[in-house]
């Protein structure tokens, strides 16, 4: 048994991790390369067995019989086979062992380099292969140095870069500093895997999500979408495949500890959890939160929306610099046109309604909620069709009844949009 390769071997096995029979395999051909190397042929005559068991070897060539020889490693003469057996004869086939302790010094030099270069490859494709698992996944990774306004991220067993572009601005990133980052992309190179990673990209949030909350983590309640302004705020809308489940409680967590965990990650990031609606004026309305919608007029076959708010609620639905209107639209996917209460007054997109619109003993509680449904208006049909506050009209947009309120289709462009 040969103790020393084996030894050998086992121990590349577990610090490299590449297979046994893949080292073996860079031994054999090692070894026919070297006796190719050492007599100056290309000839297919080698063979070499090795036992993976015990590691021991041995090497032969399969030379024909001839007259004279020309190629010595796949040759061999009349009279030098009839030392071997007397029984031999022109056009047979003799193996004849080799011992490596033959090889010159060249020889034995160029067999150490193929061994080499097959372990570096080897050590290659497996980094890459299990990075190259990890795209699209979050890791934690080290902060190493800074080379220009890039930065090196340690994950490991190989080195990231997190490009001044995936960088949350307003970040200090220090030596040593524990982050976690979103892999974007595994690019395989003769130096091995180059691995690119995020601070900024939307699906870093999501997957801090799936390992905060369980429910997110085992598809009880889905992230359906989410925009994300890197650094300022962030809206996801979470939809529940379990009605006894809340999605916006089970990602909130007992005293806003699981969204905490995420936005201490974040550094301070602003989060709004949103529940999804297949409504899209539904859907709209929640995104504008915190701001408070009066009416909803959706069209989901053009992808834009109206959306009228109380006057004084119009600041908090645009937001500072337009970034809670923008959100939504991302959000949503809709093209967002707000007004205030006034403006859609005067242009006509709100009707005037009368103080006694709502019989409020008939519609709502002492505490404020809708009881029954609109008798007249057609707001409701009597089945409760659209018992979710929003009815469709002949045009095919979306309208919110809610407060008393009815729409109406209009040209008129809003002063806010994304």
């Amino acid at each position: 048994m040969n103790n020393e390769l084996l030894e050998a071997l086992t121990i590349l096995e577990k610090e490299k991790n590449i297979s046994k029979e893949t080292l073996l395999e860079a031994i054999r051909q090692s070894l026919i390369q070297a006796c190719k190397n050492n007599w100056k042929t290309e000839a297919d005559s080698v063979v070499v067995n090795i036992d993976p068991e015990t590691c021991e070897y041995e090497v032969y060539a399969m030379k024909t019989v001839v007259e004279q020889v020309e190629d010595e490693l796949a040759q061999i003469s009349l009279t030098k086979a009839k030392m071997i057996d007397s029984r031999y004869e022109l056009g047979d086939v003799v193996r004849v062992d080799i011992k490596s302790k033959e090889f010159g010094r060249i020889a034995t030099q160029n067999a150490k380099n193929v061994i080499l270069q097959k372990i570096r490859e080897e050590e290659r494709k497996v980094l890459y292969n299990e990075y190259y698992e990890k795209e699209h996944d979050i890791v934690t990774g080290v902060v190493q140095r800074y080379f220009g306004r890039n930065i090196s991220i340690n994950l490991g067993r190989a080195d990231a870069t997190l490009s001044a572009e995936e960088q949350i601005r307003g970040e200090v990133y220090r030596p040593t500093q524990r982050i976690k980052v979103y892999v974007l992309e595994v690019k395989d190179t003769p130096k091995g895997p180059r691995i690119l990673v995020s601070r900024t990209h939307p699906e870093l949030v999501k997957r801090l999500f799936e390992e905060e909350v369980t429910e997110v983590r085992d598809g009880t309640v889905e992230i359906k979408s989410i925009a994300r302004e890197a650094g300022s705020r962030t809206k996801i809308a979470v939809w529940s495949n379990n009605p006894d489940v809340d999605a916006v409680g089970a990602c909130v967590g007992l005293n806003g500890s699981r969204v905490s965990a995420v936005v201490d990650e974040l550094n301070g990031e602003k989060i709004d959890i949103i529940n999804w609606d297949e409504n899209p004026a539904l859907l709209i309305e929640n995104a504008l939160s915190p701001a408070k919608v009066i009416t909803v007029l959706a069209d989901p076959d053009e992808k834009v929306a109206k959306v009228v708010v109380p006057d004084y609620q119009l600041s908090l639905a645009i937001g500072k610099e337009g970034q809670n209107a923008r959100l939504a639209a991302r959000l949503t996917g809709f093209k967002i046109d707000i007004k205030n209460e006034t403006q859609a007054r005067e242009s006509g997109d709100l009707l005037e309604y009368e103080e006694d619109y709502y019989a409020e003993d008939e519609y709502y509680d002492e505490d404020g909620y809708y009881e029954d449904e609109y008798a007249e208006d057609g707001a409701y049909a009597e089945n409760g069709e659209y018992n979710d506050g929003y009815a469709e009209d002949e045009e095919g947009f979306w309208e919110s009844t809610e407060n008393g309120y009815t729409g109406e289709e209009s040209d008129t462009s809003s002063d806010n949009e994304e």
